[in-house]
């Protein structure tokens, strides 16, 4: 019987994932949290001056939509990986629509390391790889400052050796 292969899955053998850190949960939850305040209070100021029930009916699909969303943000945190390779990094995300991106260490041209207030107040940066192609561009959230410095230096170095063979 032949192995089912699932083309957003390499070969087990060849890949060690390696997790983001769980405190971007955190970070998610506090930004949904910050828009859920702000529509249920534009919500209610609308019921407090026009009253009916439809505004109320607005509250609480709200509160639900945020209490599923922040479901699925706990659940996407977790879905993230990266693996270094010898000649590629590759990054994979999604729950619904997975994704999986493979960016080789020569097509690289730039990468960037961010962290807004939120993250930094939590000790997370942002890695962003720049490559030639819009669409290759691959990003690795909620890493610790040292561990996004290191795949900074890291990547860079493997671009430019990379791309002095090309």
């Amino acid at each position: 019987m032949p192995t089912a292969v699932d083309a957003l899955q390499p070969w087990p053998d060849t890949v060690q994932w390696r997790p983001v850190s769980p405190k971007l949960i955190t970070v998610d939850l506090i930004g949904l949290a910050v828009w859920q305040v702000i529509l249920v209070a534009g919500l209610v100021t609308g019921w407090l001056l026009a009253g009916g029930w439809g505004w109320l009916a607005g509250i609480a699909a709200v509160l639900l939509l945020g209490v599923w969303r922040a479901t699925v943000a706990v659940r996407g945190v977790r879905a993230w990986g990266y693996a270094e390779r010898d000649n590629d990094l590759m990054v994979r995300h999604g729950l619904l629509v997975k994704r999986l991106t493979i960016v080789p260490y020569a097509r690289m041209q730039y990468v960037d390391v961010t962290a807004g207030p939120i993250e930094r107040a939590f000790g997370l940066a942002t890695v962003q790889l720049h490559t030639a192609a819009a669409a290759s561009d691959a990003r690795v959230p909620g890493l610790p400052p040292e561990e996004a410095a290191r795949l900074r230096d890291r990547l860079t170095a493997l671009g430019e050796d990379r791309a002095e063979g090309l």
